[in-house]
């Protein structure tokens, strides 16, 4: 889930900071600057893990601050695929479920992968499923009683298979031009866009709402107790 990266960067110290030791002032110079932040093909940034590297601080001509060449480790936000994480469902709609980690919230479960045959209540606002049914249609599982649903409510724990990752650079390209006009960038769909989600299944055996397993092993512990 979390990994180092080594990052190299040139910082500079200001003035007032020049009676902290120079670790703790570049130290918090990179968190203020790296934390929380989308490094393209990286993953998204937490803290400094320690500075692998730094150089003599050294006065540019025109300012007073103090520069350091720093190479250092960033722990970084990004699970491998395949890795099992728990998280939390923030909302649901007719494509799938969003869920977050607390501190990161783009992380997608489109609707086929989740397990199957399930549907969308639109009037719970939530996707169930419908374990051993053989229905198919989204009529027909919509048709049948609230009992036999197994929901998956928003603020639910669940644990979800990481399936893909994706980055995504908003930084403009070159101006387009076309037949001496210059065109408008479309900002409707790609503003809209995070730098990095995370697709997510909940599609196979374990996977879902943690309270669906639990109590499927504490069924199976108590039957065991009682065959023995």
């Amino acid at each position: 889930m979390f990994q180092l990266a080594i990052i190299k960067d040139t910082i500079p110290i200001h003035p007032q900071h020049f009676a902290v030791p120079p670790s703790e002032a570049i130290t918090a110079e990179l968190n203020k600057k790296y934390a929380n932040r989308v490094l393209h093909e990286v993953g998204l940034c937490i803290s400094v893990f320690d500075l692998a590297d730094v150089g003599e601080g050294r006065v540019r001509y025109g300012d007073g601050f103090l520069w350091y060449k720093v190479t250092f480790r960033m722990v970084v936000f990004r699970p491998f695929v395949s890795e099992v994480v728990a998280a939390k469902v923030k909302s649901s709609d007719e494509d799938g479920i969003r869920v977050s980690m607390g501190f990161f919230d783009d992380m997608y479960i489109p609707a086929i992968y989740l397990p199957q045959p399930s549907a969308f209540d639109p009037n719970e606002r939530a996707h169930f499923w419908l374990p051993d049914s053989p229905l198919k249609s989204t009529t027909d599982l919509l048709d049948t009683p609230t009992s036999e649903r197994m929901y998956i409510d928003t603020n639910e724990v669940v644990c979800v298979r990481v399936e893909q990752d994706e980055f995504y650079d908003d930084e403009p390209g070159p101006i387009k031009v076309v037949e001496g006009v210059i065109q408008e960038a479309d900002k409707g769909l790609g503003s809209k866009r995070p730098p990095y989600s995370i697709v997510c299944s909940i599609a196979e055996q374990g996977l879902g709402p943690i309270v669906w397993w639990s109590g499927a092993q504490v069924v199976e512990d108590g039957e065991g107790m009682e065959e023995g």
